[in-house]
């Protein structure tokens, strides 16, 4: 995991993956908060736009993941 932050943007970025994975998928949590997917529906980093405001308000989500188990037929 490695956490990235731009002051002058005001981004925070954490990476769950290998830094510099592409996401597939953008799903917006709450507005400012983004989760990213790989092409296998993997969450591979976490975006906070204006995160000094946002930390600050304490901004708690949940995230549902597809599961990881695979059913047998």
């Amino acid at each position: 995991m490695k956490i990235e932050f731009d002051s002058e943007r005001d981004l925070l970025y954490i990476w769950f993956g290998k830094v510099g994975t592409k996401s597939a998928q953008t799903i917006t949590i709450v507005p400012g908060v983004y989760a990213d997917f790989d092409v296998s529906e993997k969450l591979i980093g976490l975006e906070v736009l204006d995160a000094t405001e946002i930390l600050d308000k304490k901004v708690q989500f949940e995230v549902l993941l597809p599961s990881l188990v695979k059913q047998s037929v």
